[in-house]
């Protein structure tokens, strides 16, 4: 990576690395499973970008990605997940105009008009940043106690849905039949989400109080989904050794 973004190279990296290598198999951009989680959640949220990445040594890969049509990839240093991934909890840049980040590239980050970002790391089962899962706006907004939560649960989602891919796709003897019940479950609970998410956009408006208030209750309701998700995955994982 290049030297002229030190920061963005953790006291871990090295082990980040090796944390990292079972995930090589899922660097792909715009896979379609995460493609639709992050359609959900960018509903979910507002906001008209959401991704989720996988941080390598140079390059930030969009496993899922709505709202950056084209754009698959992009340089480490290009990118907000790269400071993400430094931190414990959850990143967030309220006002990029008038904050910007010292530890990346900001011409790019000005090229692509980001005014809002906000980051959850997304671990490894060893507890290492592998990649994240972030929600982006146009415009600089806050990022509410409600959404802090359901990001901080959908993250662990994507974790244990990322390990699972993972772990299947480096596996080809474990059980097929296995691998689709429990997309099938993962299915069924975005199914769910997505539909709650829809009725949040009930009107034109979506910075009026009625229009914020409804959208808190839809992301209330998701979160009890999202739990309910998290157990069946904790379950399959368990099941797997993971």
């Amino acid at each position: 990576m290049s030297t002229a973004f030190p920061g963005l190279i953790p006291d871990d990296e090295d082990l980040r690395l090796d944390a990292l290598r079972p995930y090589r198999v899922l660097f792909q951009p715009n896979q379609p499973l995460f493609n639709e989680f992050v359609s959900i959640l960018a509903k979910l949220f507002a906001v008209p970008i959401a991704l989720v990445s996988l941080v390598g040594a140079d390059e930030v890969i969009f496993a899922g990605n709505v709202g950056l049509p084209g754009m698959g990839q992009t340089a480490r240093s290009n990118s907000l997940c790269s400071v993400a991934v430094l931190h414990e909890g959850i990143t967030v840049f309220q006002d990029l105009l008038q904050h910007p980040c010292n530890l990346v590239n900001m011409d790019a980050v000005r090229g692509l008009r980001l005014g809002f970002y906000a980051g959850r790391p997304l671990r490894s089962p060893g507890g290492l940043a592998v990649g994240t899962l972030c929600v982006i706006d146009r415009k600089p907004r806050l990022l509410s106690s409600t959404e802090q939560v359901l990001l901080d649960h959908m993250g662990a989602v994507a974790s244990d849905i990322l390990l699972l891919e993972a772990t299947f796709a480096n596996d080809q003897t474990l059980s097929r039949a296995l691998w689709e019940r429990v997309r099938q479950q993962v299915q069924f609970s975005l199914t769910r989400m997505d539909t709650l998410a829809e009725l949040g956009k009930h009107e034109d408006d979506q910075e009026t109080d009625a229009a914020r208030a409804y959208r808190q209750s839809s992301q209330e309701e998701a979160l009890l989904v999202v739990q309910a998700m998290q157990k069946e995955l904790k379950q399959a994982l368990a099941g797997l050794g993971k």
